[in-house]
C-alpha cells in the first residue's frame, strides 16, 4: 500500500496521507513521496488546488518514531551528518508547500502532531474536524519544541503568546480553541469536512488561475514585508501582470454580462 495516495479531480490534487495503522506517521517512503509531490508542482499550472487529508482516524500523528528506534538498534554510532541531512530532506516538504503556487487546504481530523501539525501550519486553509487536535509533540520526546517550521509558521498565525505556551509545553490545542483563534477557519464535523474544503474549492476555480497563484505568492512575501510600501509594491506589480493578461479582459465582459467567465491562461 503506498504511503501517500493522489487523486487528481479537474483540475484539483487530492493527496491522502496513507498508513491509517500508524495514524499515517511519516515513514521514509511518505517523506520521499511528499517532498517529491511538493517540489514538482511548481512546473505543473494544471493541477490548481491541493487538498491535503489522512485516511483513518487521524490527520498525521508526525515522524514515524518506530522507525527512528528500528534505525538507531543498527547503528554502531550516532551519526550526526546523517541526521541532519535526514532533518533537511523533510524540512524541504514544508519549504517545498510555501513555494508551490497552488493554494493548499488541510483537512485535520485526529491527531496532528509534530511534523503533522507543521503540514497543517505549512498549508493556506486549514479545516478542522471536531475531533481534532494539534501539538508541538517534539518538546515530548527530549527535542527542543521548534522543528519543521513550528516557530516560523505558529507566531504568525496566533501570535508570540500562544506561540510560546504550545511550543514550550507540547500541550495539546483542541479544534474549537483552535477555531477561536483564527488556528483554523472551520470546525465541521468530520463528515463534512470533504463537504467544507468543495465550497473553498468552487470559489478558488471560479478565479483566474494567474490571480490566484500571485494572491499566495503575495500572501506569501507580505507576511515579512518589511514595511506597508513593499507589500503594496508587490501588490501593484502583481496587478499590472493580471491586467495585461488576456483573463483581466475576459473578467471585466463576464462581470458585466452577469456570465461565469472563461479562463484563457494557465
Amino acid at each position: 500500500m503506498p504511503a501517500i495516495r493522489i487523486e487528481e479531480k479537474g483540475a484539483v490534487d487530492w493527496v491522502t496521507l496513507n498508513r491509517p495503522e500508524a495514524l499515517n506517521a511519516m515513514n521514509p517512503e511518505m517523506i520521499d513521496g511528499l517532498r517529491s509531490y511538493f517540489m514538482a508542482l511548481a512546473d505543473r499550472p494544471d493541477r490548481r488546488i491541493v487538498v491535503l487529508r489522512g485516511r483513518g482516524k487521524a490527520f498525521c500523528a508526525g515522524l514515524d518514531l518506530k522507525n527512528e528506534v528500528d534505525r538507531d538498534k543498527d547503528a554502531t554510532a550516532p551519526d550526526i551528518a546523517m541526521g541532519l541531512r535526514m532533518q533537511r530532506k523533510i524540512a524541504e516538504i514544508y519549504l517545498a508547500m510555501r513555494r508551490c503556487p497552488q493554494p493548499i487546504i488541510s483537512l485535520i481530523q485526529g491527531a496532528a502532531c509534530g511534523g503533522g501539525f507543521s503540514l497543517a501550519m505549512a498549508s493556506d486553509i486549514r479545516i478542522a474536524a471536531d475531533t481534532a487536535k494539534m501539538n508541538c509533540a517534539y518538546i515530548r520526546i527530549g527535542l527542543g519544541g521548534c522543528d519543521m517550521g513550528s516557530s516560523y509558521f505558529l507566531p504568525r498565525l496566533v501570535g508570540a503568546s500562544l506561540a510560546a505556551e504550545l511550543i514550550l509545553t507540547g500541550k495539546f490545542i483542541s479544534a474549537e480553541r483552535a477555531l477561536s483563534l483564527g488556528l483554523v477557519a472551520q470546525m465541521v464535523p468530520e463528515d463534512g469536512l470533504e463537504a467544507a474544503a468543495e465550497e473553498d474549492i468552487r470559489h478558488m476555480l471560479g478565479t483566474s488561475p494567474l490571480g490566484l497563484r500571485l494572491s499566495k505568492e503575495a500572501l506569501n512575501m507580505n507576511l515579512d514585508a518589511g514595511s506597508l510600501e513593499a507589500a503594496i509594491a508587490l501588490e501593484d506589480r502583481n496587478q499590472i501582470l493580471c491586467a495585461n493578461s488576456a483573463d483581466f479582459a475576459e473578467g471585466v465582459h463576464a462581470f458585466l454580462e452577469r456570465r461565469a467567465p472563461n479562463w484563457m491562461t494557465d
